[in-house]
C-alpha cells in the first residue's frame, strides 16, 4: 500500500504491507525508528561465559546489535541461545524469531546442551516463534518484533537467521533498508539484538550473499580450523563499537554444558587469508570431549 496524496494531513510515506484477514484489512505501517522514544542503555549484559564476556570487552551492551557469522554447524545458534538464556536467568524477557528450523528441533537441541527453554516459555518469559517467510511480509515481521518489545517487554531479540529472512523475500523492495530501520528501533529501545548470518563453505574463503556487517555494532566470527588431525572451532571478535574488545582467537567446544571457551591461541597464522592454520603444540588445545558434541 502506498499513499500518494492526502490533503491537510501529514501522512506516512513509502510502501506499507497489508493483508486481508477475517473482519477486514490489516495494515502494517512502515517502521520509522525516529518516531519512537530513545531509552538509555544500561550496563553490559553477561553472555553466561566469563571468557566470551572478556572477548567482547565486557559483555553485550543494551541497545546494540551483535552479528554472529560462520559456516553451517559451527555453533552460531548455540552461542545465541546461551546469551539469551543468561538474560532469562536474570529474569528478563526475550523473543526468538526462528526462520531456519522447527521449534521442537531447537527446544530438543537446546535442552541437550543444558539450556532448557521450555520452562521460560511456559512462564511467558520467552516468546519463541517460527517464521514462515512465504506467509509473512517484512512489514508484518517488523510489527511482530515491535509487539514483542512494546507489549511483552522483550529485552533480548534473536533473529535466526538473516539468510532466510533476506533470501526468502528477494522481490521485496528496500528489504535491507527495512532491516536497518528495525535495528535502529531496537537500539533506541535499549534491546540487545542477536543476528545470525550463515556463510557459504566450511573452510577457505567462506562468503555470504550479502554484507550486513555495517548494520551491526559487534561482529563475532566463528570458524573451523584444523590442528593435529582434528577439525576444531575458533571464535574471535572482528569489531565492536562500544568497547575495547579482546583481539585474540579462542578455541571453543560445544558439549552438554553449552559453549565452552579455551585460552587465547597465539599460534595461529593465515586467519585473514581465509585458511586459519594452527602451528602450536597439541597440549595448548582444549581436551577433546569423549561424549558426542552438539553443533548449531
Amino acid at each position: 500500500m502506498h499513499v500518494v496524496k492526502m490533503r491537510g494531513v501529514r501522512f506516512r510515506g513509502g510502501y506499507h504491507d497489508f493483508e486481508i484477514i477475517r473482519g477486514g484489512l490489516c495494515v502494517y505501517p512502515r517502521l520509522v525508528a525516529g518516531d519512537h522514544e530513545t531509552i538509555d542503555s544500561g550496563p553490559p549484559m553477561t553472555t553466561g561465559s566469563e571468557e566470551l564476556d572478556a572477548l567482547l570487552g565486557g559483555g553485550l551492551v543494551p541497545g546494540t546489535a551483535t552479528l554472529l557469522t560462520g559456516p553451517a554447524g559451527v555453533g552460531k545458534t548455540t552461542a545465541s541461545v546461551q546469551c539469551m538464556v543468561a538474560a532469562l536467568e536474570r529474569g528478563e524477557r526475550a523473543a526468538y524469531f526462528l526462520f531456519d528450523e522447527r521449534v521442537p528441533t531447537l527446544l530438543t537441541r537446546s535442552a541437550a546442551l543444558g539450556m532448557d527453554l521450555q520452562p521460560y516459555m511456559e512462564k511467558g518469559q520467552l516468546q519463541l516463534r517460527a517464521i514462515d517467510p512465504a506467509e509473512m511480509s517484512p512489514g508484518e515481521f517488523a510489527a511482530s518484533v515491535r509487539s514483542a518489545v512494546e507489549d511483552d517487554g522483550a529485552r533480548v531479540v534473536v533473529i535466526d537467521s538473516l539468510n532466510a529472512y533476506l533470501q526468502s523475500m528477494p522481490n521485496e523492495q528496500f528489504l535491507v533498508l527495512q532491516m536497518h530501520e528495525m535495528l535502529s528501533y531496537l537500539g533506541q529501545k535499549s534491546v540487545v539484538s542477536l543476528l545470525i548470518l550463515g556463510l557459504h563453505g566450511v573452510t577457505g574463503d567462506i562468503r555470504s550473499d550479502v554484507d550486513l556487517s555495517y548494520l551491526s555494532d559487534t561482529v563475532v566470527q566463528l570458524r573451523y580450523f584444523e590442528a593435529h588431525g582434528e577439525v576444531r572451532q575458533a571464535i574471535s571478535v572482528i569489531k565492536t563499537r562500544t568497547a575495547r574488545h579482546e583481539r585474540t582467537i579462542r578455541e571453543f567446544q560445544i558439549g552438554s554444558s553449552g559453549l565452552q571457551l579455551g585460552e587465547p591461541l597465539k599460534q595461529f597464522q593465515g586467519v585473514l587469508t581465509g585458511v586459519p592454520t594452527f602451528l602450536g603444540e597439541a597440549k595448548i588445545l582444549m581436551a577433546s570431549q569423549e561424549s558426542e558434541s552438539f553443533h548449531a
